[in-house]
């Protein structure tokens, strides 16, 4: 089970092998991947072109142009409804010691700098992978104590790439 909140508004979302539903309601739709991080969509036979235009994969929160109109998504797992039935939602807010890659790619750009001080959510820098550019935030409150990384270096999944007090 999915929690999907698409511009304030949740949806309850299931899957099984061969069946979508959205709030207990069957949805019947087809998707192809044009190109990377664009997506052609059939649905109620009506065409839409979809863009992921920012991705954020720690958070799950990510800003989709379908058509001419943007969305701002965000997902809760079954782990993270879970979380938050023991009410240990903030749970994920302990102090951070660095800031890894979430996957393989190449820095673009670096908004910090050495002795900055951070909050929670602030963009630390923008990681491109696989074409999309991937904007990595900060996790929690800190202040930035050594940058393991410079722009335009590739960097491997789980390499420290940001350290802080």
């Amino acid at each position: 089970m999915l929690k999907a909140t698409i511009n304030s508004q949740t949806f309850d979302i299931q899957s099984n092998k061969s069946e979508i539903s959205v709030n207990s309601q069957p949805f019947k739709w087809d998707m192809v991947e044009i190109k990377d991080g664009n997506f052609h969509i059939l649905y109620n036979n009506r065409s839409f072109n979809a863009e992921v235009l920012e991705a954020d994969y720690q958070t799950k929160s990510f800003l989709i142009k379908i058509n001419k109109s943007k969305y701002s998504i965000s997902l809760k797992d079954r782990f993270d409804i879970l979380l938050d039935q023991l009410g240990m939602s903030n749970a994920s807010a302990v102090k951070v010691n660095d800031l890894k890659a979430p996957m393989p790619g190449l820095i673009v750009d670096i908004k910090v700098q050495v002795g900055d001080t951070v909050k929670k959510g602030d963009t630390i820098l923008i990681l491109e992978a696989m074409k999309m550019e991937n904007i990595l935030k900060a996790s929690g409150d800190g202040k930035i104590k050594a940058i393991k990384i410079v722009a335009k270096q590739n960097v491997e999944k789980n390499q420290v790439m940001i350290e802080f007090e």
